[in-house]
């Protein structure tokens, strides 16, 4: 018989969502595993068992905003008005930073500065973008939107609803 799971997928939520408020408010110094588990009432053994150690956690934290992020924007429902995707895919951006702030310095950021996000996590980053991209091919297909590739017009306008 399989033992039963003790750190679970609730507890890692926990987890990345207190890294992250520690990050985004005290800075990578604040980032301590005995403190984040003291924080989340566990103990420092989860921590370790579900990431690691301290260079996990802070990837983990990355690809986790990034996941949350990118299922955001797959979630909405496309019109066919290949505009008003990409107006709903910005607002959607903006509800994805304001939910998920305490994720965002470390997505678009560099508070850890020894961090650098390897291959796989800077796939699963670039994935996130993939439904903005989508919009932006097939109103560059149908005409809609134009002037440059869709690869450009999908950072720029990334880059207008970041700011």
């Amino acid at each position: 018989m399989p033992r039963p799971k003790t750190h679970d997928d609730v507890l890692r939520t926990r987890l990345l969502d207190r890294a992250g408020e520690l990050l985004s408010s005290e800075g990578p110094q604040s980032l301590s595993l005995r403190r984040l588990a003291a924080d989340v009432n566990t103990s420092t053994t989860a921590v370790y068992s579900l990431f690691g150690g301290k260079p996990a956690l802070v990837r983990e934290l990355y690809v986790e905003g990034f996941r949350r992020f990118g299922e955001r924007l797959a979630e909405l429902p496309r019109t066919g008005d290949h505009i008003e995707d990409l107006i709903q895919l910005g607002l959607a951006y903006r509800e994805s930073a304001l939910a998920d702030r305490h994720l965002y310095s470390i997505m678009f950021g560099k508070p850890v500065p020894e961090f650098e996000p390897d291959a796989e996590a800077a796939a699963r980053a670039g994935e996130s973008m993939r439904p903005l991209l989508n919009v932006v091919r097939a109103g560059v297909q149908s005409g809609a939107i134009g002037g440059e590739t869709a690869e450009v017009i999908a950072m720029a306008a990334w880059g207008l609803a970041h700011g």
